[in-house]
């Protein structure tokens, strides 16, 4: 089963899409993301995918108020990241009604607590490894480090983290395609579910995905792709083999 889940990044209270991960490199699409939330829902969304782009540079959640609004406002549930460096942010975007957080630098940085958040969180904890050529990137993508994607995807995996968000941030916002090869690298590094991101935005992108015939690959994360027109939610699903969603929960 696969799900495509759409993006909604926040910047300065706005819907924006980063090219590459790049903040001076933004487009706004929408000042009102509580109602973008409610157009994906309409289109058929099963997930959001909502990244606090001014908390990930920040090093601390920025928009839980926005992300709180956007949980009261749809029925479907939503997953969120960019930030969450303490144990408290954890806390109060779970507390704001987000149905699983994602944790990136601190992953990297604090592998030794991953066992705990883990076992505390359960299937509320995500880890999001962001790379550029298998190299994990961090604080916000502005700082790239040794350690390789599939290092930080079997250590999250043995620490009993449920679901991996794999971001190829060089693919992100380009519309050319995800690496797929890069992807099952991931798979091939873990149990857990994982979700692909970066580069999405054709069926053939989707049908590339599935065709790694990967079980443990859940869904993909597609945003310029939706915002630009490129291609529609419906379109997208139909890639999974049905109009409607692909499936309930990744």
């Amino acid at each position: 089963m696969f799900e495509v889940i759409p993006a909604i990044d926040l910047q300065g209270g706005r819907c924006v899409r980063l090219r590459q991960g790049r903040a001076d490199d933004a487009t706004v699409y929408s000042d009102d993301p509580v109602g973008m939330a409610r157009h994906w829902e309409a289109e058929g969304a099963a997930w959001l995918h909502v990244v606090d782009l001014d908390g990930a540079f920040a090093g601390r959640p920025v928009h839980a108020e926005t992300v709180a609004s956007i949980v009261r406002s749809v029925g479907i549930p939503v997953e969120v990241g960019g930030g969450l460096r303490t144990d408290a942010d954890i806390r109060r975007l779970l507390d704001a009604g987000a149905a699983r957080v994602i944790l990136g630098t601190r992953a990297l940085q604090e592998q030794s607590a991953l066992r705990r958040l883990a076992e505390t969180y359960g299937p509320a904890l995500a880890v999001g490894i962001d790379a550029r050529g298998g190299r994990v990137q961090v604080r916000g993508w502005v700082e790239t480090t040794p350690v390789r994607a599939a290092e930080l995807a079997a250590a999250a995996d043995a620490a009993g983290v449920a679901t991996l968000i794999y971001t190829d941030t060089a693919t992100d916002g380009m519309l050319a395609g995800p690496n797929v090869a890069a992807v099952d690298e991931v798979c091939a590094a873990a149990r857990g579910q994982v979700i692909a991101s970066g580069g999405v935005s054709s069926t053939a992108h989707v049908q590339a995905l599935r065709a790694l015939g990967r079980p443990n690959l859940v869904g993909c994360v597609v945003g310029k792709a939706l915002y630009d027109g490129a291609t529609t939610l419906r379109e997208l699903r139909g890639a999974c083999g049905r109009e409607a969603r692909c499936t309930d929960a990744p």
